[in-house]
């Protein structure tokens, strides 16, 4: 079991306080628009590494006008033992970690806690340009190995400063090896992540008997083939440095990657599939992702699912849920009415979230 059973927020967005009790089962919360149903989710996004579900600045989850900074609390019920979280922001500065009330790094917060979502921004996955794709899929890389946030911050970081010198029309060799051994060892780092999470979607929805349609994934590069190894890697960049001087920018890498899809039983492109069928093959790659992690760590991942039952008819809603409820998982879902969730009576806890006074409450239905 990987589940929160204690939460608390403290001047998070819309919450000026709230406090939640759970027992396991899946939450489903429901409310008007604009109640704060979403900024629960943010705050759970929270446990794990990265900028959470809406990839905000740590100033901007604060509570305002007061902009005093926020907290999260929560009690982690993992496979073997429980855990004690924290992660908070002071005068919008970088948030910081907290496990059984010692400093932690969000690396660390990843090995103890893996959350996946699907919030309503990525419905448009299949038809925005490639850098939505590979965020994609990065999140998923990154629920199966941590590290992986790492190795994109080391590569992003180098590739900056590369393309700096680019700009600058800088010719001296030397300044471009350093650099370009510290992208060849993360870009390749970041590949790797990206095909081998590819390759577990694939399985993952190969094995499993589902209401959804499966997903056929292609990992490509937008010019050529990314190279097989970091020595490859290097010797590409070098190769493309007077190319790249040319242009301004690097031209090759993990940075020029795409993720592809096709709807596998009609062998149709997913960017031209109904908006109906694109939302079901994106939950279809949340439930893979949810079991291939819960085959490899012993346990399913927390889902975040927001407004999921957007695009979804009344079968294809149920079938969500007896899935959720099969494979054990913690999932968080919002809809704006109770009867969204009607399919999970007696199996999930009900909240509702209201607008009190411009500070959201939430009450157990």
């Amino acid at each position: 079991m990987l589940a929160l059973t204690a939460l608390t927020l403290s001047h998070f967005r819309s919450h000026l306080r709230a406090e939640l009790h759970l027992d396991g089962r899946p939450v489903a919360i429901y409310g008007n628009n604009g109640a704060g149903k979403t900024n629960i989710l943010e705050a759970v996004s929270l446990f794990s590494p990265g900028r959470g579900l809406r990839r905000a600045s740590a100033a901007d989850m604060a509570r305002q006008p007061q902009a005093l900074g926020w907290k999260l609390k929560a009690t982690l019920q993992a496979p073997s033992q429980a855990y004690e979280l924290e992660t908070w922001s002071e005068g919008g500065n970088a948030r910081q970690v907290k496990i059984d009330n010692k400093s932690a790094s969000q690396v660390a917060l990843g090995q103890v806690v893996r959350v996946v979502w699907l919030i309503p921004a990525m419905d448009r996955l299949w038809i925005e340009a490639a850098e939505g794709r590979r965020r994609f899929l990065d999140r998923i890389a990154l629920s199966f190995e941590p590290a992986h946030a790492e190795a994109s911050l080391d590569y992003e970081k180098a590739m900056r400063e590369r393309n700096r010198l680019l700009k600058e029309q800088v010719r001296d060799a030397a300044w471009y090896r350093v650099l370009e051994d510290r992208m060849a060892a993360a870009g390749h780092r970041v590949h790797a992540a990206r095909v081998a999470a590819v390759e577990l979607l694939q399985q993952a929805q190969t094995e499993a008997e589902t209401a959804f349609p499966a997903a056929e994934l292609e990992l490509i590069q937008s010019e050529g083939s990314m190279p097989g190894s970091e020595a490859d890697f290097k010797a590409a960049l070098e190769e493309s440095r007077f190319r790249d001087l040319a242009a301004g920018r690097t031209l090759v890498g993990p940075h020029r990657s795409d993720l592809i899809g096709t709807y596998r039983a009609k062998g149709i492109p997913a960017r031209e599939c109904s908006t109906g069928e694109q939302k079901a093959l994106l939950v279809s790659l949340i439930l893979a992702n949810a079991r291939a992690l819960a085959a490899r760590e012993g346990a399913p991942p927390i889902l975040l699912l927001d407004e999921v039952a957007a695009h979804l008819d009344a079968a294809r809603r149920a079938a969500l849920y007896d899935e959720i409820c099969a494979l054990g998982t913690q999932a968080w879902m919002t809809g704006t009415g109770a009867e969204l969730f009607a399919e999970l009576t007696g199996r999930a806890q009900l909240l509702e979230v209201s607008d009190r006074g411009g500070a959201s409450e939430i009450s157990q239905v």
